[in-house]
């Protein structure tokens, strides 16, 4: 059996040289075919799958279509015992406490989908001053300098762990964490995959397909069609290189903070 998820052409020539029993494409295909091109598949899965519109379900539909039923609908990481354990003498180290704290990413994998670090610091100091959380910056080894401006710019005194933290102690930190802000991004995914409440900062990709699941969670968008805010540098159908995520104002921001934070919050006899 072969399972196309990547749906292209050269996935589609793959599927077609292995010529397994059981074929499973999409129908139709993400996008149209070419004259020489040929959808080998005869077992037809839906553009998404289970009745759902986010693209979770774009690469669970082949099960629906092999007549599988979800016992899962979102996906869950668990830390490792070893890696919780460390964090936790981590955040000691620094005076941090459990469920305290917010984590913060500023990254992201283009430049179009990156707020701008000004603006994460005016929330961070406005958030940190209502509410006394700390705050935690996170990301790898090439996103320093989005961190660097926000160190500069920030009055809130911040720990900051941007790459200094494996994918495997960063899943155990954000599953420590009151909550998480950031970017469309690798880590806001990891941290609703680990329980934790994310508000995530969209520009032209759409949240209803892209969105975190699973968790408590607000995902902001400006108004579309998206009003050039960099046209020198935007490519208006790249949601890469399209700049719409700038135009979200930071009140907007730290309300949708405010907002998450008092919808998951604990009461504290639950929380002992």
């Amino acid at each position: 059996m072969t399972i196309d998820l990547t749906d292209s052409k050269t996935t589609h020539f793959v599927a077609m040289a292995l010529n397994a029993r059981i074929r499973v494409g999409y129908f139709p295909t993400e996008r149209r075919l070419r004259r020489f091109e040929r959808q080998s598949a005869n077992v037809r899965a839906k553009p998404f799958g289970y009745g759902e519109r986010h693209f979770l379900y774009r690469y669970l539909s082949p099960l629906e279509a092999l007549g599988v039923d979800l016992r899962v609908r979102f996906p869950s990481i668990e830390p490792l015992p070893s890696e919780t354990a460390g964090v936790v003498t981590l955040l000691d180290s620094f005076g941090l406490r459990r469920k305290a704290f917010l984590v913060v990413h500023a990254g992201a994998s283009f430049p179009g989908r990156r707020w701008q670090p000004e603006r994460f610091a005016a929330v961070i100091d406005t958030i940190a001053s209502e509410t006394g959380l700390s705050v935690v910056l996170v990301g790898g080894p090439d996103e320093t300098e989005a961190n660097d401006q926000i160190k500069a710019t920030v009055k809130t005194p911040v720990v900051n762990l941007v790459g200094a933290l494996s994918l495997e102690t960063l899943i155990a930190l954000l599953k420590e964490a009151r909550l998480f802000l950031g970017n469309e991004s690798g880590p806001m995914h990891m941290a609703a995959a680990a329980g934790t409440p994310v508000v995530g900062l969209y520009g032209l990709t759409n949240p209803i397909a892209w969105g975190p699941v699973g968790v408590p969670s607000i995902a902001l968008r400006p108004s579309m069609p998206c009003q050039c805010v960099a046209a020198d540098l935007c490519h208006r159908t790249n949601p890469a290189k399209a700049y719409c995520v700038w135009r979200l104002e930071v009140d907007a921001v730290a309300d949708a903070v405010r907002e998450l934070l008092a919808r998951t919050e604990t009461a504290p006899e639950a929380a002992m």
